[in-house]
C-alpha cells in the first residue's frame, strides 16, 4: 500500500447524537476520525455500546452522522454508495430464496442480465466454498453456511470495500475460527475482489489474527481511543510470544482508567449491563482459588473460561462496580470484599451483597430510599426509567433496571412486580 495515496475512505469529525423528548441529546460518537486505504484490513475495537456498529452504519451511508462528514472516493457520502458491501452478524437471508437467490439479489438491483447474474453467483458462492448449495434454502444450511452466503451476496458485486459488523459472532467458536481462516487466505492470495475491509468486533484476539491496523474505541460517548499496527505477516499464529504480548497489551488498553471526571456522573447515570449474581459469584469463586489466588491475567481467564472478552469484561466491570475486585491493566483481582464474599456462606454472602449495592449502586439506593419514604411501600419502575433517560439511551437504561432488579432481589432489597412494574418491600406485620 502506498502510504501518501488517497484514501479510499476518510471519516472526518464524525459525530453522532440521538434526540431524546425533552432531555439533551445522548451522544454516541464523537469527533471521529479515520483513514482507511486500498490493501489494508481495519478493524473497530471496543466494548458493547461504544458506536462501533453505529459509526459502520454510518460508512455503509445506512446513516447520517449528525456532524462531520464521509469522504468515499474523495467525494462526499450521501447514503448507500456503489463499492461499498455490508456483511452484518445475523446473516439478513431472505428465507424464501435459495443460496442461488439471495446471492444474485444484490446485481439484480444493479440491472445486471440473468445470465450475468447467475455466472457471478456461481463464481462468489465457489469462492466461499458453498458449490454444490445453489438450490438449498437458508433453513437447510447451517449457521457457518448461511454466513458464507451473506459473504458471497457481499463479494458478488465486486465491492472496492467489504464492511464487517461482527460476522462470526454468531457462530460457534470452531465454525467461527475455520470462517474467519477462510476468509484472510482468500484476502492473501488476492482471491477477494475487494479492495479494503473495515471489521467491526469485540474480539481481540480475532482483531489481532487478521487486521493490519486495530482502533480501540472508548465509549460514552465513542472516540477512538488508541490505534495499534499489526506487523506479524499472514498466516499469523496466535501461539506466538508476540502475539500472545500484544493481546495481553490491548486487554491492558481495554481495562486501564482514566482520571476521574472533573464533574461527578448523575447519581441515575450509571450504566450497568445485566450479569446475574449465580455468574458474579462463581468467578468470585474461581478467583479466589487455585491458581490465581485472587488475581488473573484476563487472556488467560478467557481461555480458560471459554469466553469472548465483551462477556468477561462485563463480568470484571460488574465486579467493579461493586466494590468485589479491581479490574484494570488487563488483570482482575479481589478485593478483601470479594475475598469474604468468595470464602462465605449463602446468608453471608447476601448481607456483603446489599451492602456493596446500596454503597455502590445508586440507583438501588434511591429505589430502597423510595420504597421506605411510600406509604404503601410501592414505587413505579418508570420513576427512576425516565430520569436514567435522561443520562443514557432507552435501552441501556431497560438493561440497568433489568440489572438493578435482579441484583435487589437476590439481595432481599426490595421485591419486584413485573406486570404492575412496580418495586415494593414486604409489609410489616
Amino acid at each position: 500500500m502506498d502510504a501518501v495515496a488517497d484514501p479510499l475512505l476518510a471519516v472526518r469529525q464524525c459525530r453522532q447524537t440521538y434526540h431524546k423528548d425533552s432531555a439533551a441529546d445522548l451522544l454516541v460518537l464523537d469527533n471521529v476520525e479515520l483513514a482507511l486505504h486500498s490493501g489494508e484490513i481495519v478493524g473497530l475495537l471496543g466494548r458493547s455500546g461504544s458506536g462501533k456498529s453505529t459509526l459502520l452504519r454510518i460508512v455503509a451511508g445506512l446513516l447520517a452522522p449528525s456532524a462531520g462528514e464521509v469522504l468515499w472516493r474523495g467525494a462526499p457520502l450521501a447514503g448507500p454508495a456503489a463499492g461499498i458491501a455490508m456483511v452484518f452478524q445475523n446473516f439478513a437471508l431472505f428465507p424464501w430464496l435459495t443460496v442461488q437467490g439471495n446471492v444474485e439479489l444484490g446485481l439484480e438491483a444493479q440491472g445486471i442480465g440473468r445470465a450475468e447474474r447467475e455466472r457471478r453467483a456461481e463464481e462468489a458462492i465457489d469462492l466461499i466454498g458453498l458449490g454444490g448449495f445453489e438450490s438449498a434454502y437458508p433453513k437447510e444450511l447451517s449457521g457457518g453456511m448461511r454466513q458464507r452466503v451473506g459473504l458471497a451476496r457481499a463479494l458478488v458485486v465486486h465491492p472496492d470495500l467489504l464492511l464487517l459488523d461482527e460476522p462470526f459472532s454468531a457462530l460457534d467458536v470452531l465454525t467461527a475460527e475455520t470462517l474467519r481462516t477462510d476468509l484472510i487466505e482468500l484476502w492473501s492470495e488476492g482471491r477477494m475482489p475487494v479492495k479494503a475491509l473495515l471489521m467491526v468486533t469485540h474480539n481481540i484476539e480475532e482483531a489481532v489474527l487478521m487486521c493490519d491496523r486495530i482502533l480501540v474505541f472508548s465509549a460514552n460517548p465513542g472516540r477512538i481511543a488508541h490505534e495499534i499496527r499489526i506487523g506479524f505477516p499472514h498466516p499469523r499464529d496466535r501461539h506466538a510470544a508476540d502475539f500472545r504480548a500484544l493481546v495481553d497489551d490491548i486487554y491492558a488498553l481495554m481495562t486501564r482508567r482514566g482520571p476521574p471526571a472533573p464533574v461527578p456522573a448523575p447519581a441515575l447515570g450509571q450504566v450497568l449491563h445485566p450479569v446475574s449474581t449465580n455468574l458474579l459469584s462463581g468467578l468470585m469463586e474461581a478467583l479466589a482459588g487455585p491458581p490465581y489466588d485472587g488475581r488473573a491475567d484476563l487472556p488467560m481467564l478467557a481461555a480458560v473460561l471459554q469466553m469472548e472478552v465483551d462477556e468477561l469484561l462485563v463480568l470484571g466491570e460488574a465486579l467493579h462496580v461493586l466494590g468485589f475486585a479491581e479490574l484494570a491493566e488487563g488483570d482482575l483481582k479481589l478485593t478483601e470484599s470479594g475475598r469474604r464474599f468468595a470464602d462465605a456462606q449463602r446468608e453471608t454472602r447476601k448481607t456483603l451483597f446489599t451492602t456493596a449495592l446500596l454503597a455502590h449502586v445508586p440507583l438501588a439506593a434511591e429505589i430502597r430510599k423510595a420504597l421506605d419514604a411510600a406509604p404503601a411501600r410501592r414505587v413505579s419502575a418508570a420513576t427512576f426509567l425516565e430520569e436514567m433517560e435522561s443520562h443514557m439511551s432507552a435501552e441501556y437504561a431497560a438493561d440497568t433496571l433489568r440489572t438493578v432488579v435482579s441484583w435487589g432481589r437476590y439481595a432481599e432489597l426490595y421485591s419486584y412486580d413485573e406486570e404492575e412494574e412496580q418495586f415494593s418491600l414486604e409489609q410489616p406485620d
